[in-house]
């Protein structure tokens, strides 16, 4: 037997109320009276009504979907920020989509027309590397307003940006060497073109001169955010006439793979060399030696975009001059560091 479906006329007649009273209670409930609201919400529970979003969409001329652009998708590192955002949509009206950016082919490909052929209502990029040329595209279509940057974001310019406090992430990191007696420390980067990578090398030479440290060229090595990288940071390292006694990695993979490869070599993290990363992702307490690392929240930065979006796409968009919301960092110290070794 095919159940009859429930129509909005069912839920006004068991309410009580007209049939633009039940769509005010779904659409502006704070509107309503609570007596009324109650009386709605119940004939909806009792009668089995379920929302057309579809039809609504249409009608209001809405997509019903927000894209979020993932650097690489295969990173551990986003998974909780991508938690975050959707703990912030639920309850709205927007799904999600995800698309990898990853490959350099694709980033940027066409963002415009996701919006232009209605199949999303905004969007929250974590790839801060998305080229000019898209993001002008987007801006003289009239989108631009619709766009939100999370963890990464785009230099010298005014998209809603929620980050962590990189430079503070840096300076307690680097403080921390220095209580334990560290002054060669050493700096792996992640890529070049990264705006993570500016952020945090340059709070790395501002608290070198900050605390008077010793500056050497070659204690600033190039990295990608890899284990890779870290490998291969330990392997200058190790060549190295003038070691640091110390490395502050971009990331906690970095570090992964530099405290590997300098245990291969049989250099001891951390009664040789202390090791600091950043990130804190799951791996971090658990690995040997346990990391000391800077720990962002992430989900924090994945449900605070949510909302900047949501509040965008329902009020109107950010003052410019509140565009940047900082989320705070922590030092969580493990057994990675340690004061430095006296002859």
């Amino acid at each position: 037997m095919v159940q009859k479906s429930v129509r909005i006329q069912d839920v006004a007649k068991a309410a009580g109320v007209s049939t633009a009273t039940v769509s005010r209670a779904l659409s502006n409930p704070d509107l309503l009276t609570e007596s009324t609201r109650t009386a709605v919400f119940e004939a909806i529970r009792d009668t089995g009504y379920r929302v057309n979003r579809a039809a609504r969409n249409l009608r209001m001329q809405k997509a019903g979907a927000v894209l979020v652009l993932v650097p690489n998708l295969s990173n551990p590192f986003f998974s909780i920020i991508l938690a975050g955002l959707s703990e912030g949509m639920t309850g709205s009206d927007y799904s999600i989509l995800i698309a990898d950016t990853h490959n350099e082919q694709s980033r940027g490909h066409q963002l415009v027309d996701y919006f232009l052929d209605s199949r999303i209502d905004g969007m929250i990029s974590l790839d801060g590397g998305l080229p000019m040329k898209e993001l002008s595209a987007l801006t003289d279509n009239g989108v631009g307003n619709k766009i939100v940057f999370a963890c990464e974001w785009v230099a010298d310019t005014t998209f809603p940006s929620i980050r962590s406090d990189n430079r503070k992430g840096v300076a307690l990191a680097i403080q921390h060497l220095y209580d334990l007696g560290h002054r060669k420390i050493a700096h792996v980067t992640g890529p070049a073109d990264n705006v993570l990578t500016h952020a945090r090398r340059s709070s790395v030479l501002e608290q070198r001169q900050k605390l008077g440290l010793p500056t050497r060229e070659e204690w600033i090595i190039r990295g990608d955010f890899s284990l890779d990288s870290g490998q291969d940071a330990a392997r200058q390292i190790i060549a190295m006439e003038n070691r640091p006694t110390a490395v502050f990695c971009a990331s906690d993979q970095v570090a992964f793979g530099l405290i590997s490869t300098l245990h291969a070599h049989g250099i001891r993290v951390p009664e040789d060399i202390s090791v600091v990363g950043f990130d804190d992702i799951g791996l971090s307490a658990s690995y040997i030696p346990a990391l000391t690392t800077v720990r962002q929240d992430r989900r924090s930065l994945g449900l605070q975009a949510a909302r900047t979006l949501l509040n965008a796409l329902d009020r109107g968009p950010l003052t410019k001059e509140s565009h940047i919301t900082y989320v705070d960092v922590e030092l969580v110290v493990r057994d990675s560091t340690a004061p430095i070794k006296t002859d």
